[in-house]
């Protein structure tokens, strides 16, 4: 891939994934959980034979990945915690978290639009994908899903930046809303911080992921204040982690949006 160059006017909500999938709205009684035990055995061989060893390989084939401080998540897996990661790449950064959760799954919190490519969707999903509602119509039973996901003891990665930036060395804002899950089900959260860097042998860029936590929300907070204080602790250890890329294939200049005058 060559050099490019962005615009942007906001980096809250600005999209350079370029995938341009049509999203469909998922129906409001969206099914998160396998019903039959065929399926789920499915899903767990699939994930666990299949998929995860093929990641590994990817990951280290394609961005010669190494990951540093993945010892901190040891004793947490067991009850399971919620991942927080910032978002350059469109597949290898939903590789990442299958391998810090290893031996366990790590279920995905994704856009509609990952679901809404035809074929894909039950491979999405047996993956650990969990699709956000496209809309208000589904969000209910979305996060009915994300409770019980949270009381199965289960590993659940978020993108708080919530759109792809390919490359992007630093940390763009993100919202305290994220943080709604762990203020909610008290559960500890971890970050993992993708850095961009030369390779030193091969052409081309290669990756180095740092994982910092845990940190739990303050229950004796309000939630509003547990969530910001969640929100702050995740973004103040990935924007310290993010000076340490030490290449930039791609730039980002900020473009102030012209408004009409009518």
């Amino acid at each position: 891939m060559k050099s490019r160059t962005f615009y942007y006017s906001d980096p809250v909500n600005d999209d350079f994934a370029g995938t341009d999938i049509k999203t469909c709205e998922l129906p409001a009684d969206y099914r998160y959980f396998p019903k039959t035990a065929i399926r789920r055995g499915f899903a767990f061989v699939f994930y666990h034979i299949i998929a995860t060893p093929i990641v590994t390989l990817l990951q280290k084939i394609v961005y010669g990945e190494k990951i540093i401080g993945r010892e901190k998540l040891k004793g947490y897996r067991k009850d399971g915690f919620y991942l927080y990661g910032n978002h350059t790449r469109v597949m290898g950064d939903a590789y990442s978290p299958t391998l810090l959760a290893w031996p366990k799954k790590a279920y995905i919190v994704a856009g509609a639009d990952a679901f809404s490519i035809k074929g894909i969707r039950r491979i999405v999903e047996d993956l650990g994908g969990i699709a956000l509602p496209y809309g208000r119509k589904g969000y209910r039973n979305f996060m009915q899903a994300m409770i019980k996901h949270a009381d199965m003891g289960h590993i659940i990665a978020l993108y708080p930046e919530a759109h792809i930036w390919p490359k992007y060395t630093g940390i763009r804002p993100f919202r305290s809303e994220a943080f709604h899950y762990p203020a909610e089900t008290g559960k500890p959260i971890f970050t993992y911080t993708v850095t961009w860097h030369k390779r030193k042998l091969l052409p081309g860029s290669c990756t180095v992921v740092y994982v910092d936590g845990p940190f739990f929300p303050d229950m004796s907070l309000a939630e509003k204040e547990r969530k910001q204080k969640l929100r702050d602790q995740a973004f103040e250890a990935m924007t310290e982690r993010a000076k340490n890329s030490t290449y930039e294939k791609h730039y980002y200049i900020y473009r102030q949006e012209e408004k009409s005058i009518i």
